[in-house]
């Protein structure tokens, strides 16, 4: 809304300002931050309210999770309320790029909502059908894969490669779907412990704010040999706001947490971004950046699978996070030691900006 004000009157001056999608940023990621503290001790109240005995905790989890019981879930509410009212006052809402973007955060996000009000409601840690929520995902990520794709060319880039890329054609449509699919579901397995997945969100969503400025930029993306991509650093006042909100909400999710992130959150904020890898042309290097949820996803896929043909486990107790847990791990140890390898892994998904 500012932006557009700024475009439309031509202000000089500091409202100028308005106009440069650095400022922006920084504007929407303390904006975000700001407005995340002041609704955050009402949210929760709120919310212990309506839920009383709060999320349910799983009876064959680690026994220190049982102490969490009567903590409310669905704090994912307080994160998209302080992202969605930065995003209209500092986002050019005209682009397509923020629509996808849109549809997708709030999309997954309301999934994410109806997943935890049926386990609130329900008392079970089950919550909505695996096959009724993918196909709802699966229709929200197609919405917003056909509006990117719109936008841009079909290729699937390579990092470390300068100009070499797939030509995927229609199938990319699938593909790009697939990406903010399995972007959400990957978060939504790290959201196990306190403050686990929410610092690598915030990692992520800084390291994407730098790939989107630069792809969005001609000059920085031909000197840079990446994939240039017109009004992609739009996306980057997206992510500065997904990190305000996401720190405001660390707050009140640090240990001994107050509230949880809930579905609500870990869905819609892993799906926002997949959908900005998508729209950046950088989806080979989410994959990087985002390893921690990929180890999460993949310790699962290993452990259904081997359980299912042999009764065995790999691992003491998938997500791997619980793993570590039950091998003796304190929680915050844990928390700690996967926010290092989050950073590492970003600045692995950074240097891939300049190794090509």
């Amino acid at each position: 809304m500012l932006y557009l004000i700024a475009e439309w009157f031509h202000f000089e001056g500091l409202s100028n300002l308005f106009r440069y999608q650095t400022f922006r940023s920084g504007a929407a990621l303390m904006t975000a931050l700001v407005i995340g503290l002041i609704i955050g001790p009402k949210f929760i109240n709120m919310l212990r309210i309506r839920q009383g005995k709060g999320q349910p905790i799983r009876e064959d989890g680690p026994k220190t999770h049982l102490a969490k019981r009567g903590t409310p879930t669905m704090g994912g509410l307080m994160i998209l309320t302080s992202l969605i009212i930065t995003m209209l006052l500092f986002m050019d809402m005209t682009n397509p790029f923020v629509w996808a973007c849109v549809a997708v955060t709030v999309g997954f996000g309301i999934i994410g909502f109806l997943d935890d009000y049926d386990k609130v409601t329900k008392r079970h840690h089950a919550g909505l059908s695996s096959k009724v929520r993918l196909l709802l995902e699966f229709i929200v990520a197609g919405i917003a894969s056909y509006i990117i794709v719109s936008q841009l060319n079909t290729n699937l880039y390579v990092p470390f490669l300068s100009g070499r890329y797939i030509p995927l054609g229609p199938f990319y449509y699938v593909f790009a779907a697939v990406v903010i699919v399995g972007a959400g579901n990957a978060v939504n397995l790290t959201d196990g412990l306190d403050g686990l997945a929410t610092m690598p969100v915030i990692i992520a969503a800084g390291t994407f704010a730098i790939i989107c400025y630069l792809a969005g930029r001609v000059d920085y993306a031909t000197y840079l040999g990446i994939p240039h991509v017109p009004r992609a650093g739009e996306l980057a006042i997206f992510c500065a706001g997904i990190m305000g909100a996401g720190l405001a909400f660390l707050w009140f999710n640090a240990p001994p947490a107050a509230v949880f992130m809930g579905d609500t959150g870990s869905l819609a904020l892993g799906g926002a971004l997949g959908c900005i890898a998508v729209a950046a042309h950088h989806e080979i290097v989410l994959a990087i950046v985002g390893g921690l949820f990929v180890l999460e996803a993949v310790s699962v896929i290993i452990q259904v699978f081997w359980f299912k043909r042999t009764g065995r486990r790999v691992f003491r107790m998938a997500p791997i996070h619980h793993h570590f847990e039950q091998k003796g791990w304190h929680e915050s140890t844990v928390v700690i030691r996967f926010w290092i390898i989050s950073i590492v892994l970003a600045v692995l998904g950074l240097a891939t900006l300049k190794l090509r």
